[in-house]
């Protein structure tokens, strides 16, 4: 590895992080990752390790950590849904264009159906909005 390290390291994981203080001042000069906590992003909990206590340092990077994996979580949820239209745009013309008879009948009632779903979620998201405007 070239350059310096960062003073912590986060494994994430499906709802936050593991968080690890990373040691290179030791005698064998290797990599070391000491596990100072968990973090739950869901929650907004900080649980020390073991009988850990975190110094204040600690607490402010891993806030810092947490608020901007918010940001990039919601940021990836939008991105998948103009994704999900981009596809819904190439499925409408793989079906106009190159689909087969059998790899429609394969398909359709399943896409009908999330449509559908997906379309009644949207209209009535929708009269919510416009009702909460008056």
């Amino acid at each position: 590895m070239s350059g310096e390290l960062p003073d912590y390291y986060f494994r994430v994981r499906e709802n936050g992080a593991f968080v690890f203080r990373v040691d290179t001042e030791n005698r064998q000069r290797r990599i070391e990752l000491d596990q100072i906590a968990v973090v739950n992003i869901r929650k907004g909990e900080i649980k020390p390790h073991g009988e850990r206590e975190l110094t204040e340092e600690d607490i402010t990077v891993i806030r810092d950590w947490m608020a901007e994996r918010l940001e990039l979580l919601e940021y990836r949820d939008i991105d998948d849904i103009h994704r999900a239209v981009d596809y819904l745009n190439t499925t409408a013309q793989w079906a106009q264009s190159k689909a087969t008879d059998d790899q429609l009948e394969a398909v359709t009632d399943d896409l009908l159906l999330a449509m559908h779903d997906l379309r009644s979620v949207l209209v009535r998201k929708k009269a919510d909005r416009l009702l909460a405007e008056e």
